[in-house]
């Protein structure tokens, strides 16, 4: 009888900080993947808060005596101070622990929410907005920064994907809920405000407690100690290896720069901004933002009055285009990553997909004004919705630059990008004004010509930002290259 081989291969144990070992240990790496999901609520809170204005348009422009294009100027308010903000803070996330930036934030936001609870008027609405849109500003970046922090570089795609995902979920979640407190006679529009802002002081308190800074992190001092968690020790190097190869791409620029994206050395930020991609990448976010900007203020009027639904049923149809962002993201996302570990260059795993998602979402813009009813809906919902992928964005820009500089970088985007939020309700609401377009006094049916004329203003509006994402969403495809750019930014290399 032979003895049995003692030479079968041992299956190399999987890292403890990945979701799959955590799920074959039949253990959680609690403190990441629980901070990982706070970080989801967080960015759910945040969108949320975006969307209220929109769900109680209706209720607020009659109790507050607003005409569409001054109702429309506090959803464009929102975004006033959102680009200021996100540029200096993220500039400050370099230098500061960004626990402390995320729990500023969250208090921020829940405490901006309570003046509409207890009676503000337009004015206070007006300027809370401009509040609360500075507040959120640096929200996605830093977020995102936050969660990179507790992973190392090649598991940081889910949990990334996680807080992205968190984003579209914000309206999916809430709407219905607030929709249902809207609607509530013992509640009323006040409350959608309040609901919010105890939601936002709970997960405070939470994030006080649970809140740290991971391992990875630019404020940890050491891969142990109190931001701990359980890593594998990082392999010793072997004098006799030869050194790893120089951050800069080859001159053909025909390879990836995923394997060394974080070997890229600091370069002058004003070369970055400068960049072809940069410029790309700003005119496309704004196409993503004029959706955001129109789905949290308008989108719920024109289910209302065009497509004639209930308040219940509008707090269910609002979801649906956050539905589609959510699984657009998730669908690109494993894409890219599935492309990129063939070798598949990050233009075309990641930017050219963004690009060509935008190009569908301008046709759907483009058809709408010829459709009506569920087919307008339905449209709606795929064109609103591919816009949704902005996250994708600074996460292609996020690959030309040295990790020092990504929050910063990413933040700035998101600031110019932002202009696009800015620009959406002030535009759908002239336009409807100019179409003659007067609100209908509470208890009374809209006439007929006010319908066509909200209509006309609307479909106005969908003519030009279909024309828009086209043209940006080609513009993608064919120059937002962050394997190029990565390689020419690197000449101009310099060391702190």
């Amino acid at each position: 009888m032979s003895a049995p081989s003692t030479h079968q291969k041992t299956p190399e144990p999987l890292p403890s900080y990945t979701l799959r070992a955590a799920v074959a240990n039949r253990r959680m790496n609690r403190r990441a993947w629980i901070i990982t999901s706070l970080l989801v609520v967080f960015q759910i809170i945040n969108f949320a808060d975006k969307a209220v204005l929109g769900l109680v348009a209706e209720p607020a422009m009659r109790e507050l005596h607003l005409t569409a294009g001054q109702f429309g100027f506090i959803g464009s308010a929102f975004f006033f101070l959102f680009a200021i903000a996100a540029v200096g803070v993220g500039f400050l996330a370099g230098k500061v622990p960004t626990r402390w930036i995320l729990l500023v934030a969250g208090l921020s936001w829940a405490i901006l929410q309570f003046p509409m609870l207890f009676g503000g008027g337009a004015a206070i609405l007006l300027v809370t907005r401009i509040l609360l849109g500075g507040a959120e500003g640096p929200a996605t970046p830093i977020t995102l920064q936050h969660v990179h922090g507790w992973f190392p570089a090649k598991e940081r795609g889910l949990p990334s994907s996680m807080v992205a995902i968190g984003s579209t979920l914000g309206p999916i979640i809430a709407a219905p809920i607030l929709a249902w407190v809207i609607a509530h006679p013992d509640l009323g529009w006040r409350w959608a405000f309040g609901v919010l802002g105890i939601v936002g002081l709970l997960w405070s308190v939470a994030w006080f407690f649970v809140g740290r800074d991971g391992p990875y992190s630019h404020s940890a001092t050491r891969p142990g100690g109190e931001f701990a968690v359980d890593t594998e020790p990082a392999p010793a190097l072997d004098a006799a290896a030869p050194a790893p190869a120089p951050a800069t791409r080859p001159e053909n620029g025909t390879d990836s720069v995923a394997d060394d994206s974080d070997l890229l050395g600091l370069v002058p930020i004003r070369r970055i901004l400068g960049s072809r991609m940069f410029i790309v990448a700003v005119l496309a976010g704004a196409g993503c933002f004029w959706a955001q900007g129109f789905l949290t203020t308008w989108s719920p009027k024109y289910l209302s009055a065009v497509v004639e639904l209930s308040p219940e049923a509008i707090g269910l149809v609002s979801t649906f285009p956050w539905v589609i962002g959510a699984l657009a993201l998730l669908v690109l996302g494993y894409a890219s990553r599935f492309l990129m570990r063939r070798g598949v260059t990050v233009r075309w795993a990641l930017a050219a997909l963004f690009g060509a998602t935008l190009l569908v979402s301008g046709l759907c813009f483009l058809v709408l004004p010829r459709v009506e009813g569920t087919a307008a809906v339905a449209v709606l919902t795929m064109g609103a919705g591919l816009a949704m992928i902005y996250p994708l964005a600074p996460t292609a820009i996020a690959f030309s630059v040295c990790s020092r500089q990504r929050a910063a970088v990413m933040a700035t985007l998101t600031a110019f990008a932002s202009i696009g939020g800015v620009i959406a309700p002030s535009m759908v609401g002239l336009l409807m004004d100019g179409a003659g377009y007067v609100p209908t006094p509470k208890g009374q049916p809209v006439p007929a010509a006010m319908v066509d004329a909200l209509t006309g203003g609307m479909n106005q509006a969908f003519w030009m930002i279909g024309l828009y994402l086209l043209v940006v969403g080609l513009a993608s495809v064919l120059m937002l290259n962050p394997d190029r750019t990565a390689r020419r930014l690197q000449r101009f290399t310099y060391h702190d």
